[in-house]
């Protein structure tokens, strides 16, 4: 389970996960508010999700450092100063966003790995549900490839970093088992092997733009059709 810093404003701090906290919110959030009516919950929720889906969207364009809380309650149409009812800073709002990016693409990762067997039926599943996922979380992918560095000081950085060695490690684990059965070519480092791969889909986002993608599928089909191919043993 992979942790941030929750901090009431009454400064009593505790630990508790993203999902979780959120998850939890959105039981209580059914029948209550923090003042127990239960007219008055979910908006609270909604407005939340708003700011952080206005939020992505603002980072993505212009980028994290050059964004301002007052951009970001301007989008949403709140006051500067209702944006701290739901976040404490930018940053809390920045590890949000990739934190749940990060997660999700784990998920699907692992769900991936679990129903492939054969590294090479894996390999290909890993890439398509890699352009899926870009698709489902483009601003959260341009955000992470385009200011790595400012996320990489954030002060949770490290729980985000062990969300993205565990998907790593289910890559290679999938090139080196298709070493290993003579699936793969063993003339190539799996791990440069992933390098390339994982730049030419990550990177695409920068020229794939969001909503103007010509066909997700041929994409992800020519991805698999020149790495695949030229990665695995010649029969």
């Amino acid at each position: 389970m992979h942790f941030v810093n929750f901090r009431p404003r009454s400064g009593a701090g505790y630990r508790l996960s993203t999902k979780r906290m959120l998850g939890t919110l959105a039981s209580w959030t059914h029948s209550h508010d923090r003042y127990g009516d239960p007219m008055r919950a979910a908006p609270a929720l909604t407005r939340r999700s708003e700011i952080l889906a206005k939020a992505a969207a603002l980072f993505a364009k212009q980028g994290i450092a050059t964004t301002t809380v007052r951009e970001i309650a301007d989008a949403v149409g709140i006051l500067s100063g209702s944006l701290y009812h739901h976040f404490e800073s930018k940053e809390e709002m920045v590890f949000e966003i990739i934190e749940s990016y990060l997660e999700d693409l784990h998920e699907r990762y692992r769900t991936v790995a679990a129903a492939n067997n054969e590294p090479r039926d894996c390999l290909e599943a890993l890439i398509r549900t890699s352009f899926d996922s870009l698709e489902a979380h483009a601003h959260a992918c341009e955000i992470y490839q385009n200011d790595h560095n400012y996320i990489s000081r954030l002060p949770d950085y490290t729980a985000l970093k062990r969300v993205s060695q565990s998907t790593q490690r289910i890559w290679l684990d999938t090139l080196v088992a298709g070493v290993e059965t003579g699936v793969f070519r063993a003339d190539v480092d799996p791990v440069i092997f992933y390098r390339f791969l994982r730049d030419a889909i990550w990177m695409s986002i920068r020229w794939q733009r969001p909503g103007a993608r010509r066909a997700d599928t041929d994409l992800a089909a020519s991805c698999v059709s020149v790495f695949i191919e030229g990665y695995r043993v010649a029969s």
